[in-house]
C-alpha cells in the first residue's frame, strides 16, 4: 500500500513545499502551535508560540502545468497576540496562539478568531488594490488645504495600487476565562461560537464583546474534590444546538443546549470500559483525550488519546464503531515518557475531505492515515531528507524488537523531542499540513 487517502485509490503522498528556517537552533517564538485550512482551502492559517498568525494563500494553477495544483505562499502575516501580565494574580499571560477557527467567507474579506491562555480576537483579512486620489480639502501628502484656496472642485478618483492585505483586530473577546482557553469553535448558526478552559465552557456572540454565556461549569464547590478537566470541545457541524467537549478521564459529553441553559446535564456520554488486562500506573494519563473532532457529515466524531484514535458514530454510546493503534510499540516505554513529560503531549487528529481518512501524529516526526473503509493505514515522515519537489513519501515501519529490517526503525532510535502535534487536510483535496517544530511541510497527492 502506497499510502492512505480518499475514495479508496491507493494515494501517492508526495512533497510539495516546507516553510520555516533549517536552523537546528530553534527560537521557542518559532515554534508553530496550531494549523488551520479556511473552508474552501484556498488559505492556511499557522499560528506560532511568538503570538504570531501567517496565512499561506495557494496560488492559481498554472496554464501550462495543469496537473500540478498551486503552491502556498505567504499572503499575510501579522501579530495576534503579544504577553501580558495579570497583576491581579501575579501570572504572565503568554502570547502562544493555541488554536485559530477560520469563519465562513460572506464577502471579499475573510475572518478568523484566535486566541491565546485568556483572549479571544476576531480578524479581518481583507485586501486593497486601489486607493483614492483628488481629494479637494487635502493634498496628495496628506496635509490639509486652506478652504478658502479651493477656486474649483474635484471628484476624487480611485486609482491602482499594488495588492496590500490588511488583517485588522474587530472584535476581542477578553476577561471571561479563569482557566487556560484549550478551545475554540464556530457555530453552524456563523452568529456564535463556544470557548473552552479546563473548567467552563462560554457561548459568545460574534458581535458582543462584553458578556457570554457560561453553558457548562464542571468547578467543584471545593476544589480538592476535582476529578477531571476539559481537554477539548466542539460544536456539532450542522446542528446548531449540539455540542460535544471532552475529559482529561476519556469520556465526552454529548450537550443539547434546547434542554436548559446551563448544560451541565449531558444528552449522551460516550466512554469505552477499560480493558482490565492493560491496567496500570499511566491509564488515566494515556485515557485522556487530546481532541475531539466532528466529521464532515456530523454522523461520527474521532476522539485521540495518547495511544489511540477512535471513531464513535454518534448513536451509540457504549464503544467506539472503529479503534486505531497509532503507536502501540510506545506502550512499554511509558516509564520513560512519564520521566521527560512526553506522556503528556497532546496530538491533534483531522478528517479528510469526504470522512474516509484520518489523519493523525506522532513521534520522530512520523505521522499516521488510517483509510477507514479499506482498514489500511501507513507511517509517513516529515523530514527535509524527502523534500525534493514532487518525490514521493516513502511508507516507514517501526521494530518493536527481535531483527531490524532494512528499511525499519528501532523504537529505542525514535526521537521524542521531534513531534507532530498539529496537523490539518485541505477540505476538498488531497492535500495535507504538517507542522514539525519550526516548519510547515505541505504534501500532496501524485497526480
Amino acid at each position: 500500500m502506497a499510502g492512505a487517502g480518499g475514495g479508496g485509490n491507493d494515494v501517492q503522498w508526495c512533497f510539495s513545499q516546507v516553510k520555516g528556517a533549517i536552523d537546528d537552533d530553534v527560537a521557542e517564538a518559532d515554534i508553530i502551535s496550531t494549523v488551520e485550512f479556511n473552508h474552501s482551502g484556498e488559505l492556511l492559517a499557522t499560528g506560532d508560540k511568538g503570538g504570531r498568525v501567517v496565512i499561506f494563500q495557494q496560488e492559481l494553477e498554472s496554464k501550462n502545468q495543469p496537473q500540478c495544483r498551486g503552491e502556498y505562499n505567504v499572503y499575510s502575516t501579522f501579530q495576534s497576540h503579544e504577553p501580558e501580565f495579570d497583576y491581579l494574580k501575579s501570572l504572565e499571560i503568554e502570547e502562544k496562539i493555541n488554536k485559530i477557527r477560520w469563519l465562513p467567507q460572506k464577502n471579499a474579506a475573510q475572518f478568523l478568531l484566535s486566541t491565546n491562555d485568556k483572549t479571544i480576537k476576531l480578524w479581518k483579512i481583507s485586501e486593497r488594490d486601489k486607493r483614492p486620489e483628488g481629494y479637494n480639502l487635502k493634498e496628495e501628502d496628506g496635509r490639509y488645504r486652506d478652504p478658502t484656496t479651493v477656486t474649483t472642485l474635484r471628484v476624487p478618483v480611485f486609482q491602482p495600487m499594488d495588492l496590500m492585505v490588511e488583517a485588522s483586530p474587530r472584535r476581542v473577546f477578553a476577561n471571561a476565562h479563569t482557566y487556560h482557553i484549550n478551545s475554540i469553535s464556530v457555530n453552524s448558526d456563523c452568529e456564535t461560537y463556544l470557548s473552552a478552559d479546563d473548567l467552563r465552557i462560554n457561548l459568545w456572540n460574534l458581535e458582543i464583546t462584553d458578556r457570554s454565556f457560561n453553558i457548562v461549569d464542571i468547578k467543584p464547590v471545593n476544589m480538592e474534590e476535582l476529578t477531571e478537566v476539559i481537554t477539548a470541545a466542539e460544536f456539532h457541524p450542522n446542528q446548531c444546538n449540539t455540542f460535544v467537549y471532552s475529559s482529561s478521564k476519556g469520556t465526552i459529553r454529548l450537550c443539547d443546549m434546547r434542554a436548559s441553559a446551563l448544560c451541565d446535564q449531558h444528552s449522551k456520554l460516550f466512554e469505552e470500559p477499560e480493558d482490565p488486562s492493560n491496567r496500570s500506573f499511566f491509564s488515566e494519563i494515556i485515557s485522556s483525550i487530546s481532541d475531539v473532532k466532528f466529521s464532515h457529515s456530523g454522523r461520527y466524531m474521532m476522539t485521540r488519546d495518547y495511544l489511540s484514535v477512535k471513531i464513535w458514530d454518534l448513536n451509540m454510546e457504549s464503544r467506539p464503531v472503529e479503534t486505531y493503534q497509532v503507536h502501540e510499540y510506545l506502550r512499554s516505554k511509558l516509564c520513560s515518557l512519564y520521566e521527560n513529560d512526553c506522556i503528556f503531549d497532546k496530538f491533534e487528529c483531522c478528517w479528510n475531505g469526504n470522512d474516509s481518512v484520518v489523519m493523525t501524529g506522532s513521534y520522530n516526526n512520523f505521522f499516521r492515515m488510517f483509510d477507514r473503509g479499506y482498514r489500511q493505514d501507513v507511517t509517513l515522515e516529515a523530514s527535509r531528507e524527502s523534500s525534493k519537489p514532487r518525490s514521493v513519501l516513502k511508507p516507514r515501519k517501526v521494530c518493536t524488537g527481535g531483527k531490524r529490517k532494512k528499511d525499519e526503525i528501532s523504537v529505542d532510535s525514535l526521537d521524542f523531542n521531534k513531534k507532530i502535534l498539529h496537523t490539518a487536510w485541505h477540505p476538498q483535496d488531497n492535500i495535507i499540513a504538517v507542522a514539525t517544530t519550526n516548519n510547515l511541510y505541505i504534501f500532496q497527492d501524485k497526480l
